[in-house]
This record gives C-alpha cells, structure tokens and sequence, in this order.
C-alpha cells in the first residue's frame, strides 16, 4: 500500500523523546508514517511528545525507561517486539550534560552519571535492541552524539569524553552490523536551543533548533539502501 509516507509500517525507538532534540525526532519520523515508540525517565514529557504526534495524525506508544538501568532496557525491548514484532529505527538521543565544574573539581558521581547515560546508556540499548534488527537484517542506528565528541570544550571534560567516545563506539559497531544490513550513523549537532547545554550569552535565534537534527535524522533513515552516510556535522550558520 502506497501512502506516500517513506516509513509507512515502520518502527521506531527514541531515548530522550520527552522534550527537545529526542521529542522532535519522534514527532519527524511519525510524519513520516512510522510508529515512534517514545522512551525516557519522565511519564509527564513522554505523554506531551505523545498528545502532539497523535494530534498530528500519528502513531505512537509510550515505554518509559531510564536508559541506564539495563533491566528497564531490556523490558522496553521485549515490549516492542511483543507489540511490534519488529524494529526499524533505533535513536539513542538520552544525554545528560554538565558545563560548569573543571575536571579536576567534578564529583566522582557526576561523572558516573553523565558517562552512564550518555555512553553506557546506548551501549544498554544497542545489547537490548539490536537483535531484533539482526533477526530481520535490517535497521538503521542513529545515535546523537554532538561537536563536544570534536571539539575541545572547557568545564565539560566529561561531557565531552561522553560524546567522543559514543563517536568511537557507533564507527565500530557500525562496521560489527553492516554484514546484517544494520547501518549506524552518528550525528554530532553544534548548539542548539535545548534545555541541555549552556547557553548563557548565545543568541537563541541563531543556534539550531531540535527540528534541524530530526531534519538529519529522517535523512539517514530515508537515503538508498545502496548508500551509507555514518556521520553528520551540524552547525548553525551564523555562530551564536
């Protein structure tokens, strides 16, 4: 059945999907026919992302879930393939930051915290979610890394050695999951105007908008199957 929607019958998982950059990702691909099955920590948000893609027109389900507790990982993962039988899209967007300590003066907690989300995080949902797509040999993973995993960034030593290292893992499981038609991509935005990072003394009209990396996003999952683009640089035009 053409209904002109390129992921018509598709679905899709999205980590952080209750507010900003994860919220517009789930509401993107559900325009685009998918069904964005949105996770997260935080019922109330997760409903919001929920109530704007079914006012739209879309499909949706809620499983909330703290990405770095693996056992709530793997019941999402038994709950979409108990009411889906299958995945299509996985985009690990859960992140934490933390910009106003220097390394040396950071918590020990804190740096669990930010590492355990941000890189342990998807690791939790890459063990828990790619066998389905293995099982179908087919799938895209995207994860939402950031130019903090390029670029030096001062007082966010531990953010950064999140995202860089979140680069390394998807360019290696990238190449773990291409025998099986499973393509793994990262996106690494500059600032955006999200509730995340630090914006103090930014223009908000020139950073980039959440809507900018689900644009990238839905790129990804779109593109030829004959073509693989696993990575994309975002920055706003004019600096802010």
């Amino acid at each position: 059945m053409d209904t002109g929607q390129p992921l018509f019958g598709q679905v899709a998982v999205i980590t952080g999907a209750g507010r900003g950059i994860g919220a517009a990702i789930a509401r993107k691909l559900a325009s685009l026919g998918a069904t964005s099955v949105l996770c997260g920590r935080t019922q109330s948000t997760l409903d919001s992302t929920a109530r704007a893609i079914l006012d739209a027109g879309g499909k949706t389900e809620v499983i909330p879930c703290d990405v770095t507790l693996l056992h709530q990982v793997e019941y999402a993962a038994t709950r979409v393939d108990s009411s889906f039988g299958r995945l299509d899209i996985l985009v690990n967007n859960a992140g934490l930051g933390g910009f106003t300590k220097l390394l040396h003066e950071l918590p020990p907690e804190d740096w669990d915290r930010i590492l355990n989300t941000n890189l342990r995080g998807v690791y939790f949902s890459v063990r828990a979610f790619v066998p389905l797509m293995i099982r179908a040999r087919y799938g895209h993973i995207i994860n939402i890394s950031s130019l903090a995993g390029k670029n030096a960034l001062p007082k966010g030593a531990a953010y950064a050695a999140s995202k860089w290292g979140l680069n390394g893992l998807t360019y290696s499981m990238a190449e773990e999951l291409r025998p099986h038609n499973i393509r793994a991509a990262v996106i690494c935005p500059g600032s955006t105007e999200t509730d995340l990072g630090p914006h103090a003394g930014k223009d908000a009209k020139k950073m980039l908008q959440p809507e900018d990396i689900a644009h990238a996003v839905a790129m990804l999952v779109t593109q030829a199957p004959q073509s693989f683009v696993s990575e994309i640089l975002i920055r706003p035009t004019q600096k802010p």
